[in-house]
């Protein structure tokens, strides 16, 4: 679990509408859980996972079925390994959805190739990268 997923979550709900996808929400499904309620919420992952009231669909970003992301205000990935990073921001800028990435450490990809700006957000106790499409 991360400790701050209520943060992100309410940073979220507070600046979002519409559909949101989390990308490879693997044993993390916090952030989602806290939307469910408030926002159209999808999730995916190559391997299946179940949370209850949270919609899932099977995906490989590297080989992505892009009807599961367009009409997505916001894409997010919760600690996504780095080598990861670029295919997920690659579809966000195709579907012109914003960008989270919450990353494990300090690591994060070069993805100002993808959108015209984007900064270190700091609300409550979270802190992630927001790409603005």
């Amino acid at each position: 679990m991360i400790l701050d997923y209520k943060d992100i979550a309410e940073y979220i709900i507070n600046n979002y509408r519409n559909k949101v996808v989390e990308v490879g929400i693997g044993s993390l499904p916090q952030v989602a859980l806290l939307l469910k309620d408030k926002l159209d919420v999808v999730v995916t992952d190559v391997h299946e996972q179940k949370y209850a009231g949270v919609r899932f669909c099977r995906d490989d970003i590297f080989k992505p079925d892009m009807g599961i992301y367009r009409n997505a205000s916001l894409i997010y990935a919760i600690r996504p390994p780095i080598d990861l990073q670029d295919a997920i921001a690659a579809i966000a800028r195709e579907v012109g959805a914003d960008l989270i990435i919450r990353p494990f450490g300090n690591e994060k990809a070069d993805l100002i190739k993808y959108f015209k700006e984007y900064s270190l957000v700091n609300h409550k106790k979270a802190r992630f990268y927001l790409y603005r499409s």
